[in-house]
């Protein structure tokens, strides 16, 4: 399922998911991130770091983000290594390596995982580790194109384990934004944990934020991916989605038909947001809709895209709600997200392509010139 760091109004997200090393016990997390990453310790131009966004904060060197500090994003899902080939257009049995890239999942994986958070400024207070299980892998493929395909390691990996006594509802309840998938539905008592979690962020007037991210041979059958993925559709205030999950949803309905797309806007909706890789967005709203279109570049490696998109996006809402009722700052904040993804397809790995706030704000002057 990351922002900005060394700024005084920057949020954090906050993993919950699993983790663990080999002789340790595994995380299950909390972690909360900032939107963009930050430079190690002092660059300020170190890559932006997500795991379901992306987002950096002003933290501390113990990775600690206090809540007065910045409109605390706080993220729930699953952490896990992404092994990416390093040649792409060839399948799993034929890449000659992979490349370890970490995407966001305690064995020596999950204490790694752990240290890119500090390192990025992530606030991970939230993060659980856990004895008796590993971290989940997933190995990915990529076509010529950058777009890929998921070979997933996890019976049970440590993200599927987190029961609801691990919340930490306080940093739940203190967010501003509450960011979530659908992963962590799939399983029990993971599925329990993510319903309470949410509950409680909805309780408390938080704004919630919900990205699919649909996996569907992660689940049992594609009915139960339906069903679980639109289980939780309506507590939403915030939905990404991409054309293939719109299709999916509506059981092959078309997705660029604005008509089948209302269909998914319930009624206590904000916005909703349709990505589409290369060709920008379209966002709908009560009053208005419309598209952004993306910046042209050539992809590497698509993991983490929609992830760097949902940071973007998120970062400029936690710092102004205010965005959601004027179209023409929203558009801009688009246009902002989709340039978060665009720079992060140029790089292989979820993590290590995400870029820094500078180098999206230079790309949208550089390429759009």
């Amino acid at each position: 399922m990351a922002l900005h760091a060394a700024a005084s109004s920057v949020a954090a997200f906050a993993w919950n998911s699993r983790l663990r090393p080999t002789n340790s016990p595994s995380p299950r997390a909390f972690p909360t991130t900032p939107l963009f990453p930050s430079s190690s310790s002092s660059s300020s131009s170190a890559p932006l770091r997500t795991l379901t966004g992306c987002v950096r904060a002003a933290a501390g060197s113990n990775g600690v983000l206090a809540a007065a500090e910045s409109p605390l994003i706080v993220c729930f899902g699953e952490m896990l290594i992404d092994f990416v080939p390093t040649v792409s257009g060839l399948s799993l049995a034929e890449a000659p390596a992979f490349k370890k890239a970490p995407g966001v999942g305690e064995d020596e994986f999950g204490y790694m995982l752990a240290d890119i958070l500090k390192e990025n400024n992530v606030n991970n207070q939230g993060l659980r580790f856990d004895p008796a299980a590993r971290t989940a892998l997933a190995f990915v493929t990529l076509r010529s194109d950058g777009e890929r395909e998921f070979m997933f390691y996890r019976n049970p990996s440590a993200d599927m384990l987190l029961e609801v006594n691990e919340l930490d509802l306080d940093l739940i309840t203190k967010a501003k934004i509450f960011h979530y998938g659908s992963i962590s539905l799939i399983t029990e008592p993971c599925k329990s944990a993510h319903v309470a979690a949410a509950k409680a962020a909805k309780e408390a007037g938080v704004l919630l934020s919900y990205d699919p991210n649909l996996r569907l041979p992660l689940w049992p059958s594609a009915d139960s991916a339906r069903e679980g993925i639109l289980g939780i559709w309506e507590i939403a205030d915030i939905i990404k989605i991409s054309e293939e999950e719109i299709s999916f949803l509506t059981k092959g309905e078309d997705p660029y038909d604005d008509a089948v797309v209302r269909k998914l806007f319930h009624p206590n909706l904000k916005l909703l947001l349709v990505t589409e890789g290369p060709d920008g967005c379209r966002y709908y709203s009560k009053k208005f809709s419309g598209r952004v279109s993306g910046l042209k570049v050539t992809a590497v490696d698509t993991t983490g895209a929609g992830d760097a998109f949902v940071a973007g996006i998120l970062s400029g809402l936690a710092s102004d709600f205010s965005l959601l009722q004027d179209e023409g700052r929203l558009r801009e904040a688009l246009k902002f997200a989709n340039a978060c993804g665009a720079l992060t397809v140029m790089e292989r790995g979820a993590i290590p392509a995400l870029p820094t706030r500078q180098a999206v704000l230079d790309a949208l002057v550089n390429i759009i010139a």
